[in-house]
């Protein structure tokens, strides 16, 4: 456990605190505020007892040479001052460049109660390639650092591992949003409640391989839908048509198969799948089970298998799921991942502690309703798949601890 920043005193003191604003954006408006909306209970502690907050994050996959205007970070500061009017009327405080001598200026005039949103890190190829003149620049601004940007903690950015080392000993706490991404997901890895389930979806069993052999290890129970599905299909012997199947890693699937029947371990794959000669919205479709004829795909998951995948999660009682079932993304192919959301949510409701990974299976559930059923949905898809293959950050180990 790290401390976090409940437990230091800021009044008064300016607290740099790693966000991740990485917000899609659309002709300069943000289509999907959650990540702003997620940091906020961070944000709103730092304020309320008379922090002065310095917050900074990245943007999209700038070049590093300087400022790009489709990557600025200024929609961001107009939709965090929306949220947070009733402590801003003021509204943010942003930089009129990129310069941290900007930031300073502004840094240094800030009072008791007010927040400063820096321009894109990634303007500067220093955040990248983790430089230590960078990150003391950074580091100069700030008395306390704040890490609540799970989302990107696997990287060694300059602002997630430099700064706080180059702060020391100033104190380096974690956010509330860091807080409850490892007690959720770490602690269901080290002390579930059993039976312990794990869904597993996506394209590609290489994306996904070493969170397969490390849960093995302690999940009751593991099912494996998506695209990836169809390659260990494969591996055990059924036809699966034009799916798409990793040929590199038949051995690997074989692995897992045996691996698991090993250890007594049950790996539940689908049995019968939606399928199209395309993955296209409207191209016809035909519900086969077994074997998939030569001439088709396999695009979700059938009704049979989310019944059977129901089943299981109904009998858990702790679920980590990461992956959808199916293209979800693309009418009709929806069904299966929306089935096995509301399964997962019915469990939850029913006691069972359920934690559903970043990405994509994060925006499944949202997209479905369900996001608020379940006991903890990850803001961070990179960085909760390395957590589920058992991996550690540095940037997590440099905070102090509780």
């Amino acid at each position: 456990m790290r401390r976090t920043i409940d437990a230091v005193e800021v009044k008064g003191r300016r607290v740099l605190v790693r966000v991740d604003f990485n917000v899609p954006l659309e002709d300069g408006r943000i289509t999907d505020d959650r990540r702003i909306r997620a940091a906020l209970p961070t944000i709103r502690s730092i304020l309320e007892r008379g922090g002065r907050a310095i917050l900074m994050s990245h943007l999209g996959r700038p070049s590093g040479g300087g400022f790009e205007a489709e990557h600025s970070l200024q929609p961001v500061a107009v939709r965090l001052g929306e949220l947070l009017a009733d402590l801003l009327p003021g509204g943010v405080e942003f930089p009129a460049d990129e310069r941290i001598e900007s930031a300073a200026s502004l840094a240094a005039g800030l009072a008791d109660g007010e927040l400063l949103l820096l321009e894109n890190l990634r303007f500067h190829a220093g955040e990248k390639n983790g430089d230590p003149a960078f990150a003391a620049a950074l580091a100069d601004l700030g008395e306390i650092y704040c890490n609540d940007a799970f989302g990107t903690s696997h990287r060694n950015d300059a602002s997630m591992h430099a700064v706080p080392l180059a702060m020391k000993p100033r104190p380096a706490v974690a956010g509330f949003l860091l807080r409850d991404e490892l007690r959720y997901l770490q602690g269901v890895i080290e002390a579930p409640a059993r039976p312990f389930l794990a869904i597993l979806g996506g394209a590609k069993v290489s994306d996904k391989l070493a969170a397969i052999r490390f849960l093995l290890g302690r999940v009751d129970r593991l099912i494996v839908g998506g695209a990836m599905a169809y390659t260990l299909l494969r591996a055990r012997g059924v036809e699966v048509g034009r799916s798409l199947v990793e040929p590199a890693m038949a051995g690997e699937a074989g692995e897992i198969l045996q691996a698991a029947e090993a250890a007594g371990k049950e790996i539940l794959l689908p049995e019968d799948h939606v399928c199209g000669e395309a993955l296209a919205a409207g191209t016809p479709t035909r519900t086969v089970e077994g074997a998939i004829p030569a001439d088709l795909m396999g695009l979700d998951i059938g009704p049979r298998s989310v019944r059977r995948f129901a089943a299981a999660i109904a009998g858990s009682r702790t679920i980590v799921w990461n992956g959808p079932m199916g293209a979800f993304e693309i009418p009709p192919f929806e069904a299966g991942t929306r089935g096995v959301a509301e399964a997962v949510a019915a469990a939850t409701a029913a006691g069972a502690t359920s934690v559903v990974g970043g990405g994509d299976t994060a925006a499944a559930v949202e997209r479905f309703g369900f996001a608020a059923a379940m006991s903890h949905v990850s803001t961070g898809g990179g960085a909760s798949l390395e957590l589920l293959e058992g991996r550690t950050f540095d940037s997590i180990s440099v905070l102090d601890p509780a």
